[in-house]
């Protein structure tokens, strides 16, 4: 490795005003589609993204919520010739241990913000330093250099920066897509990782017998999982043309807005009075700025084409698993014959996006499982 490669760089966010007229003009200059159904049956409303645009448009204030990012001390590094943007928040107290965060499809490392202060300066036991990086792709992790950047890829990198940051021993938090590099970390086992955080594990059963094994929290969660399934037209698309894909997203600001609403929002629009508007905004327009849409659709593609959507390799590293209700409930039955689960939590509340939904519930799932490992 070379000392350039090696180089870490402070960045700040800084977005030119030229881009802000730019995204103020698209808006304005929105063509909207005609209806079929004023619902959620065929995809996103015009209305409910019509509300998304008119306030980002007239009522969002980008310059404020990058002023608050900004507060977050970051970086970029070159890992395998990609740029990594990271947040690298050290706690202070004496005996603080590592983690990388790893973010999801469509958030950005700002998934975690509320986070930080309950895990980097807890009221009482284990404080931790953070690593929050971008995913290859996404946000300022871009551009994409080139194909190849699964989930496996993305964990042998978050290893390098870890270790490029000094760090000997850490752990790993992840969701949503987080939670496919979490799988791929435990599988890859570096003499560095402790254990492995994360909100899903997606498994299911190797004969029909097992779904018997179900508690009634989880057999409840195969709604969520069926309504899920139903509509995951996101998904499949992003396994399979991303490249075409990009040209809407990344031309019009409003294709963005609504692309990211179908997992945020949800299918059915059972989260559009209380997600936080302002948080999702923040995220569409580091999308937007930085034209990550379609690249960051391209590791479901590199995913669906490492392993199709089939894994039944072991982790071995302690495993935890926090399982919130409003989200796919995994099922532990489904998940130990391939993972060393060594804590497992069903949530009273929250949903696919707890960091943002139920920070509390999550950082003291977190807390509670490393301060075993330290």
């Amino acid at each position: 490795m070379n000392a350039r490669t090696a180089t870490i760089t402070p960045f700040t966010i800084d977005i030119p005003d030229q881009q802000l007229a730019d995204l103020k003009e698209r808006l304005t200059l929105t063509r909207w589609p005609a209806e079929v159904t004023d619902d959620w049956s065929r995809g996103q409303p015009v209305r409910f993204i019509k509300e998304l645009c008119e306030q980002w448009l007239n009522r969002f204030d980008w310059r404020a919520a990058a002023a608050r990012l900004n507060r977050l001390p970051q970086f970029t590094t070159e890992i395998d010739g990609q740029t990594i943007h990271f947040v690298h928040v050290r706690s202070g107290r004496a005996g603080a241990f590592p983690l990388v965060l790893t973010h999801g499809w469509p958030a950005t490392f700002a998934e975690y913000a509320d986070l930080i202060e309950p895990l980097t300066n807890p009221a009482s036991g284990q404080a931790f330093d953070l690593v929050m990086p971008s995913l290859p792709g996404f946000g300022f992790s871009t551009p994409l250099a080139g194909p190849g950047w699964d989930s496996a890829r993305t964990a042998r990198a978050w290893d390098v920066l870890m270790q490029r940051l000094g760090y000997a021993r850490y752990g790993f938090v992840g969701n949503d897509v987080g939670s496919f590099v979490g799988k791929e970390i435990g599988v890859l086992a570096p003499k560095g990782l402790a254990g492995v955080h994360v909100q899903q594990i997606f498994a299911f059963p190797g004969d029909a017998a097992d779904w018997a094994n179900m508690d009634a929290f989880e057999a409840a969660g195969m709604a969520n999982a069926d309504k899920w399934e139903a509509a995951n037209g996101y998904q499949r698309i992003q396994q399979t043309r991303p490249a075409t894909l990009a040209y809407g997203l990344v031309d019009s600001p409003a294709a963005q807005l609504a692309w990211n609403t179908e997992l945020i929002f949800g299918t059915d629009g059972h989260a559009a009075e209380t997600f936080d508007r302002e948080r999702f905004l923040t995220d569409v327009s580091i999308y937007w700025f930085t034209g990550s849409g379609g690249s960051a659709a391209n590791i479901y593609l590199e995913d669906f084409r490492s392993n199709g959507g089939s894994d039944d390799r072991r982790v071995d590293v302690p495993v935890a698993v926090a399982v919130f209700p409003d989200d796919f409930r995994s099922v532990r039955a489904f998940c130990e014959p391939n993972n060393n689960i060594v804590q497992w939590t069903q949530m009273p509340r929250g949903g696919h996006f707890a960091a943002i939904t139920a920070p509390e519930l999550l950082a003291a799932d977190v807390q509670t499982f490393f301060a075993g490992l330290v």
